[in-house]
C-alpha cells in the first residue's frame, strides 16, 4: 500500500537514480573530451596548468596568467584553495589533481606553494612545480618559521592585530581564527608595486586565511622527486626575498628574480608565463606549435 508520506520518498528515489545515471554518463564523456581537446594533432596532449592561489587571495589573482596561457593553447584551471591549513588544503588539492588526465604543471603562489609541496607528493602525473613568491617548506617546517625577519608576518605572530583583522570561526577553538590583511598592509607590503586602486580592490575581495595555514608543519615535500622553479619578487614584504631565495636553493629550484612585490603574477604575468613554459620545455612536455 502506498501512503501519502511514501510518495515523496519514491519521487526522490527516482530523481536520485536519474541524477546518478546522468553523472555516470557525463563524467567519462567530460574526461575523454578534455583529453581529446588537448590532442587535436594526434600528438601527446599538452600539460594542464594548475594554478593554486595563496592566503588573502582567490583564483582571480591568476587572471592575467590564465588569459595568456589559454591564448597559447594550454588547458588551465585555478581551483579554490580553502585556506584552512595544510592538513585540509593539501589533501583537497591532491584529490582534485587525481581528476585531471595527463601531465600536470603545478603552480603555487605564497601559501599555495606550501599546499602544492604537500599535495603533489607521490603524484605521478605532476611533472614540474613552479613557486611564485611562495613558501617551499621542508618536512616539519611551518610557514610561520619561513617568512623571514623582514616580513610583516613575523612581528604579527606576537601582535596579530598589527597586520590582521581577526574573525572567530564558529565551532573552532578560540586560538584558531580567520585572518584578513589590513588594507594598509595590502597596499604597503602585499601589493606594493600595484596602483592604490588595484591594491584597494585586492583588500576588498581577499579571502580569509585560517591562522592554521601558517602554523601547521609541512609533510614530506614533493620537490624531492619533482623538478622545481621559483620566481622571487625582490620587493616582497610578505615573504622576505632572502627567505624565498634560501627556500628555493634548498629545494634545488631554478630561480628567476624580478623587481616585483608579493603578487608577481598580477604585476608581471608575462614573466610568470615565461617561467611556466621554461619548466614545460625542460621536463619535455611542450609540444611543437
Amino acid at each position: 500500500m502506498t501512503t501519502p508520506d511514501s510518495r515523496p520518498r519514491h519521487r526522490r528515489s527516482r530523481l536520485l537514480a536519474v541524477a546518478l545515471a546522468v553523472v555516470a554518463l557525463v563524467i567519462p564523456l567530460t574526461m575523454t573530451g578534455s583529453a581529446a581537446a588537448h590532442d587535436s594533432n594526434g600528438a601527446r596532449p599538452r600539460p594542464t596548468i594548475v594554478l593554486v592561489h595563496g592566503d588573502w587571495a582567490d583564483g582571480s589573482s591568476w587572471s592575467a596568467v590564465i588569459s595568456r596561457l589559454q591564448r597559447q593553447g594550454y588547458p588551465v584551471v585555478a581551483p579554490p584553495n580553502q585556506l584552512r591549513g595544510p592538513s585540509v588544503d593539501a589533501p583537497y588539492l591532491a584529490s582534485y589533481l587525481q581528476t585531471i588526465p595527463g601531465p600536470i604543471i603545478l603552480v603555487g603562489h605564497s601559501y599555495g606553494g606550501f599546499v602544492i609541496t604537500n599535495a603533489a607528493t607521490g603524484a605521478q602525473n605532476v611533472k614540474a612545480l613552479v613557486y611564485v613568491d611562495a613558501f617551499i617548506p621542508d618536512e616539519g617546517q611551518p610557514a610561520a618559521a619561513l617568512a623571514g625577519q623582514a616580513s610583516v608576518l613575523t612581528p604579527a605572530l606576537s601582535n596579530p592585530t598589527s597586520a590582521f583583522k581577526l574573525v572567530p570561526i564558529p565551532g573552532a577553538p578560540p586560538e584558531v581564527v580567520d585572518t584578513y590583511l589590513l588594507p594598509n598592509v595590502v597596499a604597503e607590503s602585499f601589493a606594493n608595486d600595484l596602483s592604490a586602486q588595484d591594491a584597494a580592490l585586492i583588500a576588498a575581495i581577499q579571502r580569509p586565511a585560517s591562522f592554521a595555514s601558517i602554523a601547521e608543519p609541512s609533510g614530506p615535500p614533493a620537490w624531492k622527486n619533482i623538478p622545481a622553479w621559483a620566481i622571487i619578487g625582490t620587493q616582497d614584504r610578505i615573504i622576505a626575498p632572502d627567505s624565498l631565495r634560501a627556500m628555493a636553493e634548498h629545494a634545488g629550484a631554478r630561480i628567476t628574480e624580478i623587481d616585483a612585490s608579493h603578487v608577481s603574477m598580477v604585476s608581471h604575468p608575462d614573466v610568470v608565463v615565461e617561467v611556466i613554459e621554461q619548466a614545460i620545455r625542460e621536463v619535455g612536455e611542450l609540444q611543437p606549435a
